[in-house]
């Protein structure tokens, strides 16, 4: 075995990885970019060494650079984790030409299956279901025309070098396929340096089911079942679970032994995934066919681990070193059912928009790491730390095991519900609400799932106006009593000796302005009044959050402030609120008046001032975007506007100044 591995990679893959490491008494060695000289990943391994500036192709992406780090901090092997340079073959040859073990297959396995089309053909030779289509080398356009015609409408073009949903296009007629084929020609060169495709029959109602392989070097080859990863958002992944739903025992037998035969084709040692369509038949039958090979440890493996009780990274370690496997095809049970679901800066109401920002809030359920456990998170970030625009979007990845799919759907929910991310657009809530789907909480799978749900899962609010003013007026109640003093004038319970006192806050809540008004009560009750409603408000604090009971409704809360902006967190789903205490503003001098100040991190979207312009209290000047709302940013005072500190469509933090002005 290894005394010290390098690890080829960043975020929570490079963690996941020396977790199993350090468990198994072995050193590892970090690289990093200068954007991730702070990062998790980093700090976790026994040694970390820089490898060049934030762009993958000047840094992870270097393979040279990386073998000489290897070599020189006394690393025995490399695990280059998932994508970057794990699928690339010249790579692992390089690897073994300095010295150093490859942790995955050889490079020849890779060319083998690197080629969408060179692989369906070796499959079709190693006897493996294939999805009726051309694959060959013909790239002519009206021989590609003629053979879409023969194989039957609707066909799907798909890049041979291609993969992550790019370089694919479904035709439906063959008046459109020319124009279809040009386009995704077009998208292939662009993003894989070659234009050729394959032409397959298209499937309506597809499932994306895996097989998870491993191999040895002494010519053992099993099968650890399967994984269902038919949830996907343009081609990737967003849910991902095992066993499959509806999987019968005779099926994942040939399934099983399909993906083994795939693998012992191209004499494959170490993890890979054999991925199959699957066509569904009315009564339930279903036909599978060959899609692809990864060859490489997938993103979705925690599922696998969660049924089967094993770890595959020190399954990888064990076999690179020369190892057999260290179980037997019968030995390989099935306990439970898990369920992964990927965690992503990301706006899903938004064309699932990437987002950047700073994890200003990142509270995750309870876990227990790389074992079978209930609550699993695999994570390369802490709080704190920025999400940048030159990586994967992934934050972490959720894992949850149960006895029963049902119980694993109540649990990953439930998980869901206790994360808690503030400071940029996550697809927490959006995963929530496919969880709850009827499709997904069905099992009615396939992988049109998130358009026939749309209506269910995009542009959701869960928690009402009432109720999240009605947390946002409680937390400032409790900040505003852990800031007084033992003097009674510094009370602000609004307490007076005879009548009732108010005091009035105003919300912006999905870009519509509601005012609010909290009455003190002689005898210390609250009553408040908003939306056309009034009811008392009772609260007290509950572990972490706060207990919260209000028009005739009780629920326990968490509320995180960022500026003005509140983001309430309930068992129901979360919302943001921005909040404006009145009361707190009456008093405010007019030395800090002139600052315009952004509430929260956002965009500009106008300017309704210049410089030199006469403005009066309350006058709107600036109009920003921030988490889906527009705010309005008013004058607090008449005055001149002195200057304007940026421009429409500039992208400002929390409390950057917007402009000045002069009292």
């Amino acid at each position: 075995m290894f005394n010290k591995i390098l690890i080829a990679n960043r975020g929570e893959i490079a963690c996941r990885v020396a977790a199993t490491a350090r468990r198994m008494g072995i050193r590892t060695v970090a690289v990093y970019s200068e954007a991730d000289a702070g990062s998790k990943h980093v700090a976790v391994c026994d040694e970390a060494v820089l490898i060049g500036p934030a762009a993958a192709r000047e840094s992870y992406l270097r393979g040279e650079k990386i073998i000489a780090v290897a070599k020189a901090t006394g690393a025995q092997a490399i695990h280059p984790g998932y994508g970057f340079l794990s699928e690339n073959a010249e790579f692992a040859e390089a690897c073994e030409q300095a010295g150093l073990v490859f942790i995955g297959p050889p490079g020849s396995s890779m060319r083998a299956m690197g080629s969408k089309s060179a692989a369906k053909q070796l499959m079709e030779g190693a006897n493996v279901p294939l999805v009726p289509g051309y694959h060959g080398d013909n790239q002519d356009p009206a021989f590609l025309n003629t053979q879409a015609d023969r194989i039957g409408y609707p066909v799907l073009l798909k890049a041979s070098a291609g993969g992550g949903g790019k370089g694919m296009r479904i035709v439906e007629h063959s008046v459109d396929f020319k124009a279809a084929l040009a386009s995704c020609k077009r998208e292939a060169i662009s993003s894989f340096g070659d234009d050729k495709v394959l032409v397959e029959k298209y499937l309506t109602r597809p499932r994306h089911i895996e097989i998870q392989v491993f191999a040895d070097k002494l010519g053992n080859c099993v099968y650890l079942h399967e994984r269902d990863c038919s949830v996907q958002r343009r081609h990737q992944k967003v849910l991902e679970e095992a066993p499959a739903p509806g999987m019968t025992p005779a099926m994942r037998k040939q399934m099983g032994e399909a993906a083994v035969a795939a693998a012992k084709a191209v004499n494959y040692v170490g993890a890979g995934t054999v991925e199959f369509i699957v066509e569904q038949r009315a009564g339930g039958e279903m036909n599978f066919f060959f899609m692809e090979m990864n060859t490489r440890l997938q993103v979705e493996h925690p599922v696998t681990e969660a049924i089967t009780g094993l770890d595959l990274v020190e399954w990888q370690l064990r076999v690179a070193s020369g190892e057999p496997l260290p179980l037997k095809q019968e030995q390989l049970k099935i306990s439970g059912h898990a369920i992964e679901a990927r965690i992503c800066a990301e706006n899903p109401d938004n064309n699932f928009l990437p987002a950047t920002g700073t994890l200003r809030v990142y509270r995750k359920p309870q876990a227990s790491a790389f074992e079978r456990s209930t609550v699993r998170i695999d994570d390369g970030v802490r709080e704190g730390d920025a999400i940048s625009p030159y990586y994967d979007s992934m934050i972490a990845k959720l894992i949850v095991h149960g006895d029963t799919r049902e119980q694993a759907l109540a649990r990953l929910d439930e998980a869901l519900a206790r994360t808690h991310i503030v400071g940029l657009a996550t697809n927490v809530q959006f995963l929530r609400h496919a969880v709850r789907s009827p499709s997904f909480s069905q099992a009615n799978l396939d992988t049109a799932l998130i358009e026939r749900e749309k209506a269910v899962l995009f542009h959701q609010e869960p928690v009402g106006l009432p109720q999240a003013a009605a947390a946002a007026v409680a937390q400032t109640l409790l900040d505003e009593k852990a800031l007084e003093g033992t003097d009674p004038f510094s009370r602000r319970d609004g307490w007076r000796s005879h009548g009732i006192a108010t005091r009035r806050f105003q919300f912006e809540f999905h870009g519509e302005t509601h005012e609010a008004q909290l009455s003190y009560l002689h005898d210390g009750a609250l009553v408040l009044a908003i939306a056309g409603s009034s009811a008392p408000l009772e609260f007290s604090r509950s572990g972490d959050g706060i207990d919260v009971r209000y028009a005739g409704r009780r629920q326990t809360v968490t509320v995180y402030s960022t500026g003005e902006l509140d983001h309430v967190f309930t068992a129901g789903g979360a919302t943001q609120i921005l909040a404006t205490n009145l009361l707190a503003h009456a008093g405010e001098g007019l030395a800090d008046a002139g600052r315009l100040t952004a509430p929260m991190p956002g965009k500009v979207v106008s300017f309704s001032v210049k410089a030199g312009d006469k403005v009066s209290k309350g006058q709107p000047l600036a109009v920003m975007e921030a988490m889906k709302m527009e705010h309005t940013i008013a004058a607090p005072l008449d005055g001149v506007v002195a200057e304007v500190m940026y421009a429409p469509g500039d992208q400002v933090a929390e409390g950057a100044e917007l402009l000045k002005l002069t009292a």
